[in-house]
């Protein structure tokens, strides 16, 4: 069993699933070596296997309904102390979880971080709703007492480049050498291949989809008018599926559409904002126009495909999302943020709790001393400095989690609560 947060550990043995297309969790294995523990790794499938070339291999090639006892089995046998992986809601993970939970075993998920561009978060116990991580504005302003502001410059670069040859290195083998797992089925929306090629289209017209935004943003940015900012995330996030009441980011633009055309001030526009690393498969240009038109919003209505979104948001007389950690960037900027999903930043003070359709007039503006709190409390408890495709990023990143896992100090201090205080939307919350 685990130690208590905070004390230094015995040797531990650290069981890894899933990671990022990454050497990260490797590297994390590398450095919890160094410091005297022991770690494990289960591939489910020949992606997982191209990015844990170490030792402490075991390969799982059966159907996920034998998974559970498999798993459950390996953290007996191995006597595991830590599971560490990425992407919680995964099947497979889902199980593994429940039998780490069921034996007393630590769960470390490991994430993009809340802050941007170069922040990796690891979170003792889970995200969405299953963080520890404190929601009540009165904890986070009491722990966050004395926290230093962290530093937000970008320390570690990251391209388009690593991050699709890090892509490819992990799905090209689970296409064409599927039959070493033949049962595993990915959890993505899209196949492998499908995305190349949607993303190949878009390399081509990069230069055009950047000409067409900035002339958009100059024009809608720089005018009298008051604009809203709805930023999309990757159709394929599963923050979307698991942490909100949408299966598809489709049915989330309908309702803001809809809602912003019955009760936003008939001046005001929206922008709709495209992921940088969006596939290109579905035509959100035509999806939304078609909204828009069906609504008698299409002059107000605007899509973009590029541009500094920091820019946008700064400017905006609002955010509405998802989930999507651009909320985070209006909360720093002051600026309104409407939350229709479960995000660890939805904490009362901070976003706004009312109903969307008062949103657009009656945008409820955050509070500066909670917004900076919670920056503090979650750059000091729950990130480390790094990235998933840099070499320098990812060494930074791999050494400061190995760090905080070797000496017990995942959310420390003050960045958990004993139970989760936040709950799996279940319900239509806007």
């Amino acid at each position: 069993m685990t130690a208590e947060a905070g004390e230094a550990t015995q040797r531990q043995t650290f069981l890894f699933l899933q990671g990022p297309s990454s050497p990260l969790f490797a590297r994390i294995g590398d450095n919890l070596e160094r410091l005297g523990h022991r770690c494990i790794r289960i591939n489910l499938c020949a992606g997982d296997w191209v990015f844990w070339r170490r030792a402490g291999a075991i390969n799982y090639r059966g159907r996920l309904d034998r998974w559970p006892a498999f798993v459950a089995a390996i953290m007996d046998r191995e006597r595991v102390t830590g599971l560490v992986l990425l992407g919680e809601e995964r099947p497979h993970h889902l199980d593994a979880i429940a039998a780490a939970k069921a034996r007393g075993i630590a769960v470390y998920a490991v994430e993009m971080g809340y802050l941007r561009p170069d922040w990796i978060r690891i979170e003792r116990g889970g995200s969405g709703h299953h963080s520890h991580f404190p929601a009540n504005p009165a904890t986070i302003l009491s722990a966050a007492a004395g926290l230093p502001e962290p530093d937000l410059r970008a320390h570690y670069s990251q391209t388009f480049l690593s991050d699709a040859v890090f892509d490819l290195m992990f799905n090209l083998p689970n296409v064409f050498a599927w039959f070493f797992y033949p049962h595993y089925r990915w959890h993505a929306i899209f196949h492998p291949l499908a995305e190349y090629y949607g993303w190949i289209g878009r390399l081509l017209s990069g230069k055009r989809r950047a000409k067409e935004a900035e002339a958009t943003i100059a024009k809608v940015v720089n005018g009298s008018a008051p604009y809203f900012v709805m930023p999309l995330q990757l159709e394929t996030d599963y923050q979307i599926r698991s942490y909100s009441v949408f299966r598809s980011q489709r049915t989330a633009i309908k309702l803001v559409i809809s809602s912003f055309a019955d009760n936003a001030d008939p001046n005001a526009r929206l922008l709709i904002k495209v992921h940088p690393l969006d596939n290109g498969l579905i035509k959100w240009p035509h999806e939304i126009k078609v909204h828009a038109q069906r609504h008698g919003v299409a002059d107000r209505v605007h899509f973009i495909d590029g541009g500094n979104l920091n820019r946008m948001i700064a400017h905006s007389a609002g955010v509405v999302t998802i989930n999507s950690t651009a909320g985070m960037v209006g909360l720093q900027h002051g600026i309104p943020v409407k939350t229709l999903g479960l995000a660890i930043y939805d904490v009362p003070g901070m976003t706004d709790d009312q109903p969307l359709d008062r949103f657009w007039r009656e945008a409820k503006t955050p509070d500066a001393k909670l917004v900076s709190a919670f920056v503090r409390l979650i750059a000091a408890t729950v990130h480390v400095r790094g990235n998933f495709y840099s070499e320098s990023g990812v060494n930074a990143g791999a050494a400061s989690i190995a760090e905080r896992l070797h000496e017990n100090t995942v959310n420390q201090p003050g960045g958990f609560v004993d139970e989760p205080q936040r709950r799996r939307p279940d319900k239509d919350n806007f």
